[in-house]
């Protein structure tokens, strides 16, 4: 309940209740919020055994933390063959390698051939043919005089 509370925190709250209540009163107000609370527990408590009692035993095995959304979710991910396999498959694909593949063929790097044999050893990263320009490869820069290509359609 209180888990996200810091100690800077917690001592402030003990010296505005000091401060709010005074030492005399202090220890009866605590004696008064924890029984509070644990009417509280009970109420809920008895709650939840009405409502388990009233499904019936076809609902011997139902826990209101199910109603959360994300613990329902995770239940049924679980349980889910299909979603089982999508984990097996997630498994296989390696991220890092597909990643630094992009910019190997980016910055106009050769990569090695791939498992599949796709792509060779002597075709370039990008995969254009021998013959054909390279447009990953990184354009030298122009003379100081001579002014860049221009393309309209880029623009």
């Amino acid at each position: 309940m209180f888990s996200d509370i810091g100690a800077l925190e917690l001592v402030t709250l003990v010296v505005l209740a000091v401060l709010v209540f005074g030492p005399d009163k202090l220890p009866k107000v605590i004696q008064d919020v924890s029984r509070f609370v644990r009417k509280i527990r009970e109420f809920s408590d008895s709650a939840k055994n009405d409502i388990r009692s009233e499904l019936g035993p076809e609902f011997k095995d139902f826990e209101f933390e199910d109603l959360n959304p994300k613990t329902f979710l995770r239940k049924q991910m679980e349980s889910n063959e299909d979603l089982r396999e999508l984990k097996e498959l997630r498994g296989t694909f390696d991220l890092k390698k597909e990643m630094n593949e992009v910019a190997d063929a980016v910055h106009g790097r050769e990569t090695l051939p791939a498992v599949n044999g796709s792509a060779g050893a002597g075709a370039p990263a990008g995969g254009a043919p021998a013959g054909a320009p390279d447009l990953l490869k990184k354009q030298d820069k122009p003379d100081a005089g001579e002014r860049p290509p221009y393309d309209s359609d880029a623009t």
